[in-house]
């Protein structure tokens, strides 16, 4: 089957696999969504339904993952999370099978938003802590399905230092290496635990100021919970921080993880954004600048 970019992926298309595949939701209208993310493209399908297909073949593999575990997680869980509806195939040029969810309420996360940003970092703690006590028996290890999250941060050690190296004179070189290397150095000895993989504002619904669900389980996994707490220092400032903080019993050892975490996806995104996409270099400025300037993740 011919190859196919995000760009090809549009409502024309859906709109044929959902003729071909679901006639009985034909005629409801298909609206890409106000924010998309990059892994997957996603499209509004009528008011209570959305389709949502991988963007590239590295992220195929959590199709299944999710229509398999997310209806095992979501009882389990304190706030609501994605429901799927239907599994598609490949067919109209789409090279992989993709997913109908049920359509969830809410707007990403913004500090403007949120009525209470400490009670906001407890909420979310605790569906944090709730997901890492559901049994991981047979959930899936870190791996590319799930880009590593869940693993050991020696996988991003090269990268990380590239990054460093090529940033030298706009981000504190020595400062970004003393706190990969107490990353690296916080060896992950516990037992494995659900971990979402990627937990950042785009994936959190708020509804009438509180957090309302979570969504994009594509990089979740079982393995080291230190990749879930990076909202600590991408998102979450003083009292936030440390609310959070206090509703997650972690190790020093896993917050300087979380804290290693924080700093190579900045980092990355920094030497990719810079001269392309000045307001997401700008946030990756600042989120290096913020891990750089918090101890607290210190061992």
């Amino acid at each position: 089957m011919a190859s196919i970019t995000k760009a090809d992926i549009d409502a024309p298309l859906v709109r044929r696999l959902i003729g071909a595949q679901f006639p009985r939701w034909a005629r409801r209208p298909i609206t890409p969504v106000e924010r998309d993310g990059w892994d997957n493209t996603t499209f509004r399908l009528g008011d209570d339904m959305l389709v949502r297909l991988p963007s590239a073949e590295g992220y195929k593999e959590q199709v299944a993952k999710e229509q398999h575990w997310l209806p095992r997680l979501a009882p389990l869980l304190p706030l609501p999370i994605p429901t799927p509806l239907a599994l598609g195939v490949p067919a109209e040029g789409y090279p992989w099978h993709w997913s109908v969810y049920r359509w969830l309420d809410g707007q990403n996360a913004t500090p403007e938003r949120i009525a209470d940003l400490p009670r906001f970092a407890e909420t979310l703690a605790h569906f944090l802590l709730a997901l890492q006590r559901i049994d991981p028996t047979g959930g899936p290890p870190p791996g590319p399905h799930n880009c590593y999250r869940g693993g050991p941060l020696t996988v991003y050690d090269r990268e990380t230092s590239d990054a460093i190296a090529a940033l030298d004179g706009q981000v504190d070189a020595a400062a970004a290496t003393a706190v990969w290397e107490t990353a690296l150095a916080a060896t992950w000895h516990g037992p494995p635990v659900w971990v979402h993989g990627d937990v950042a504002a785009g994936n959190l619904l708020v509804r009438q100021g509180r957090l309302n669900a979570v969504i994009d389980f594509g990089c979740s996994g079982v393995g080291d919970p230190a990749c879930d707490v990076v909202m600590a220092w991408t998102f979450f400032a003083g009292a936030s921080r440390r609310a959070f903080r206090k509703a997650l019993p972690l190790d020093d050892a896993t917050w300087a993880r979380g804290r290693g975490w924080a700093l190579w996806k900045a980092l990355i995104t920094l030497v990719e954004s810079e001269h392309t996409h000045p307001p997401v270099a700008a946030d990756a400025q600042r989120v290096i600048q913020t891990v750089l300037a918090d101890h607290s993740g210190a061992v």
